[in-house]
C-alpha cells in the first residue's frame, strides 16, 4: 500500500510499505480523512522524542474498518469509524489511576504506531468510535484535536457565563474559542497577530472580538479574563498570557512550547489574587464527547477544512502548513 513514510528526519516520501494485517483485537481500516497537525511537522524536524523511525505519521484519522482480527466484537467490516491515537500501556502508576495521557510509556499512532497517512491503518479495537451517520468523514478527522480541547475545558472546570480571551486564531485557537462559545460563555475574544488569521475569526467564525494586542482589549474586559488559553505554544506569549487573567482566573497553556524554555511569573500575583496556572496534555476521557459536541454544532467543520490533498500530494500539504495558511489541512483517501 502506499504511505508516507519519515524514514530519518526532514525525509518525508510517500512509498509502497507492506499491508498491515490485523492480529488479536486489531482492526484495519482504509483511512478516508487524516489532519496534519503540529506534531507531525515536529516528528519530521526530529523535534518529538516520542515518535520512533522511520515513522508513519498522522494521528488524526477517520476510515471505514475493511478486516478484523480475532476477538474483535465491537466493529465488523463497513462500519465507519473515528480513532483514539493515544496507546497508553494501561498498567502503570499513572495509567492505574486513571491518568493515561501521562503513561510512563505512553506511544500513540503516528509516533510509536504506523498513523493514518497512508492508505491503510491498523487499529486497536479499543482505539474506534463509531461515527454517527451524519458525520462527513473529514468532519470526523477533526475529533482528535477537538477532544484535545474537550481535555483542556475539562481542566478548567469553568462556569456558565464566564469570560474567555484566546491566544491564536490558528484552528486549534479557534476551535478553543468555539467550545467556549458553545460552553455558555458571556464573552469571547481572541488575540493573534496575522491579520488574515483574525479577519477569518471575524468573517467566517462570527467572532467580535478579534485584536492584534492584548492592549486592545483592555476596554473589552477592563478586569481581565476569567479563563486565558495560551494556543500558541510561544514561550514568552504564555508568560505575557498572565497578564489578561482577571482576580481568581486561570490561565490554561493548551500550546506545547519547546522543552526547556522558561516562563516569569509574578509569584506574589498568582498568590495575592489567587490566581491558578495549568497544562493541558492531549486526550484523556475527551475523544467521545468530542464526537458529541462536534454532531451538535460547537465547531464549524465545514469551514475549519480548508484545504484538502491526496496522499501523493502530501509535500504540497505540507507546505500549506508550514505557511501557516488556511486552516485544517487534511489528507482525503478514496471515496472520503
Amino acid at each position: 500500500m502506499r504511505a508516507v513514510v519519515v524514514d530519518q528526519p526532514h525525509s518525508v516520501k510517500v512509498t509502497e510499505i507492506d499491508d498491515p494485517s490485523p492480529g488479536w483485537n486489531e482492526v484495519v481500516i482504509e483511512v478516508k480523512a487524516c489532519g496534519i497537525c503540529g506534531t507531525d511537522l515536529h516528528i519530521i524536524q526530529d523535534e518529538f522524542p516520542m515518535a520512533r523511525f522511520p515513522c508513519v505519521p498522522g494521528h488524526e484519522l477517520a476510515g471505514e474498518v475493511i478486516e478484523v482480527g480475532p476477538g474483535v466484537t465491537n466493529v465488523r467490516i463497513g462500519s465507519r469509524v473515528g480513532v483514539d491515537p493515544a496507546l497508553s500501556c494501561g498498567a502503570c502508576y499513572f495509567c492505574q489511576r486513571g491518568m493515561g495521557n501521562l503513561c510512563d510509556s505512553v506511544g500513540g499512532l503516528g509516533t510509536t504506531w504506523r498513523g493514518g497517512f497512508a492508505e491503510r491503518a491498523l487499529v486497536p479495537e479499543r482505539a474506534l468510535y463509531p461515527l454517527p451517520d451524519g458525520m462527513s468523514f473529514a468532519a470526523a478527522a477533526l475529533i482528535e484535536p477537538v477532544a484535545c480541547v474537550v481535555r483542556g475545558f475539562h481542566r478548567l472546570q469553568p462556569l456558565v457565563g464566564e469570560t474567555y480571551l484566546v491566544i491564536g486564531a490558528g484552528p486549534m485557537g479557534l476551535q478553543n474559542a468555539q467550545v467556549a462559545r458553545f460552553n455558555g460563555a458571556s464573552l469571547v475574544a481572541i488575540v493573534d497577530i496575522n491579520p488574515e488569521r483574525r479577519e477569518r475569526a471575524r468573517a467566517d467564525f462570527g467572532f467580535e472580538h478579534v485584536a492584534a494586542s492584548l492592549d486592545d482589549l483592555r476596554g473589552v474586559a477592563p478586569r481581565g479574563f476569567d479563563n486565558v488559553i495560551e494556543a500558541t505554544g510561544v514561550t514568552k506569549v504564555a508568560e505575557m498570557a498572565i497578564d489578561a487573567v482577571k482576580r481568581r482566573g486561570k490561565l490554561l497553556l493548551f500550546g506545547v512550547c519547546p522543552p526547556g524554555e522558561k516562563a516569569a511569573y509574578d509569584a506574589f500575583r498568582i498568590y495575592n489574587e489567587e490566581i491558578t496556572i495549568m497544562g493541558t496534555m492531549a486526550v484523556l476521557n475527551s475523544y467521545g464527547p468530542a464526537i458529541d459536541i462536534l454532531a451538535a454544532g460547537a465547531v464549524d467543520a465545514e469551514k475549519m477544512v480548508s484545504h484538502t490533498f491526496t496522499l501523493d500530494r502530501f509535500d504540497d500539504a505540507l507546505n500549506i502548513v508550514r505557511k501557516g495558511a488556511g486552516m485544517k489541512v487534511q489528507v482525503a483517501g478514496r471515496g472520503a
